[in-house]
């Protein structure tokens, strides 16, 4: 049975380029457009009211926000304020919702009650005047943030008390920003050529990324180290591959830990394509804990769920995959998702409205691309998971897209990293079959399987210790 497809959440009238998630409010902010080009093609923001209806998560548009000749490339979002990167500068927006005021009755009074939400426009246009008054935009300021002959922003992070904006771009410099009042604070080079990525972590240290292979850790201007995410793997050579993205991303379970995590990508196409990899690194010491490869289409975004138990990633092919960060295994694979490069993804946060949005799953992602979609990628609660494994075949999952075969890795740990269980004709079993997400471990030593799990038993499920 061939995996289901995922959902189009939305369809935009221009190429999508970076969507973010508003962390307290079921909203999603969504961004692009044609550019400068006299196309035709315009360019916005687009807010997107999140709701559940019939079972099925569902996105309407609120308000389109109209950025005249400049398309929005990348954002970071604080609340409701959005930094929003539109070629060499970057565009600091305030956005606020408000109540749709009710409207005249047959007998002059206002109606009560819900407001009743249109259908879907296929170009989402039809919504946009008869709602605009629910959101209001107003700009507050515009900086310049990148002086290379082709300019471009392209990274933009807030720091965790919103106190700083960090922005990188074309010409390798990285600049921060006092905030809310935008002063500039510091500018140093930081690489040879592009920013890629750039991630701040604990005590204000910078992570950035380069398309010069250097991944760099800046205190301040001052160079801290630069990571080396093969120096044990002699036998790639140091320049066949460069660092494409980097996020810091919490532990699960473990509020005191932090985790950085970087992706490779081959410097050079080739005929035969080597494979991508993701490197788990600890977010203090900047030691490599982990590198895996994650396939041979290459990796053009990257995205971290609240928790940092999730990994997203999106391909130049249009595929999505998502991981899970404590083994870095491969939970979720939908090929050619979107027709084309997918641009940015963001998963559906972890707070109240989030909950109620996931409806049971354990994750939801939404990826955008220059197709103009923003598809939705559900991971289902692995307590439901065997029982859909089973049912559907070894690769298909009642959510949409690829999930492991249930014998298809006995090399490797578990999902979860440590849950062992066993059943007829098969040794090892993802972590399926135990109801948690914590790392659990089998009641008996290891013994002919892979390291830290238990010895596999004939028959039934191990019970795990959590």
């Amino acid at each position: 049975m061939a995996p289901r497809r995922p959902a189009e959440l939305y369809r935009a009238p221009f190429p999508l380029y970076t969507v973010r998630l508003h962390p307290r409010r079921p909203l999603a902010i969504t961004a692009g457009g044609g550019g400068a080009a006299k196309t035709g093609i315009r360019n916005g923001v687009h807010f997107l009211q999140l709701e559940q209806i019939g079972g099925q998560l569902s996105a309407s548009l609120l308000h389109s926000h109209d950025t005249e000749t400049r398309a929005t490339m990348t954002m970071a979002l604080a609340d409701d304020i959005i930094a929003a990167g539109q070629d060499a500068s970057c565009h600091i927006l305030r956005f606020s919702l408000r109540a749709p005021e009710p409207a005249a009755g047959r007998n002059g009074s206002r109606e009560k009650g819900p407001r009743k939400r249109k259908g879907p426009s296929p170009v989402g246009q039809d919504e946009t005047q008869s709602q605009t008054s629910e959101v209001t935009v107003e700009s507050l300021h515009s900086v310049r943030t990148d002086f290379s002959p082709d300019a471009l922003q392209k990274a933009v992070r807030f720091n965790a008390d919103c106190s700083l904006l960090v922005t990188g771009g074309a010409d390798g410099f990285l600049r921060l920003w006092e905030f809310p009042s935008m002063k500039k604070t510091l500018e140093f080079k930081a690489h040879d050529g592009e920013i890629e990525d750039i991630a701040l972590g604990p005590d204000n240290k910078v992570v950035t990324a380069g398309r010069d292979f250097q991944c760099c850790v800046w205190q301040q201007d001052q160079l801290v180290m630069g990571l080396c995410w093969n120096e044990n793997l002699p036998g790639i050579p140091d320049r066949a591959y460069r660092y494409q993205a980097c996020r810091f991303g919490t532990v699960e379970d473990n509020a005191g830990a932090l985790r950085l995590y970087t992706v490779q990508v081959p410097h050079k196409r080739e005929r035969r394509p080597p494979p991508c990899y993701l490197t788990k690194w600890d977010g203090k010491s900047f030691l490599p804990l982990l590198t895996r490869p994650c396939g041979t289409e290459v990796i053009s975004c990257f995205s971290i769920s609240d928790s940092g138990t999730f990994l997203g990633l999106g391909t130049v092919t249009g595929s999505v995959a998502i991981h899970i960060a404590f083994s870095l295994q491969r939970l979720y694979y939908v090929k050619e998702a979107h027709g084309i490069v997918v641009t940015d993804m963001a998963f559906v946060p972890e707070s109240r409205h989030g909950r109620e949005l996931l409806a049971g799953n354990e994750a939801a992602l939404l990826s955008v691309a220059v197709d103009s979609r923003c598809k939705l990628h559900l991971l289902p609660s692995r307590r439901r998971c065997w029982g859909a494994a089973t049912a559907l075949g070894p690769s298909s999952s009642p959510g949409g897209g690829h999930l492991p075969s249930p014998c298809s890795a006995p090399q490797a740990p578990s999902l979860s990293g440590c849950c062992c269980c066993s059943a007829p004709g098969s040794s090892w079993l993802p972590s399926c079959c135990c109801n948690s997400l914590s790392r659990a471990s089998c009641s008996s030593p290891a013994r002919g399987g892979p390291p830290g799990l238990g010895r596999p038993r004939r028959a039934g499920p191990t019970p795990c210790k959590l």
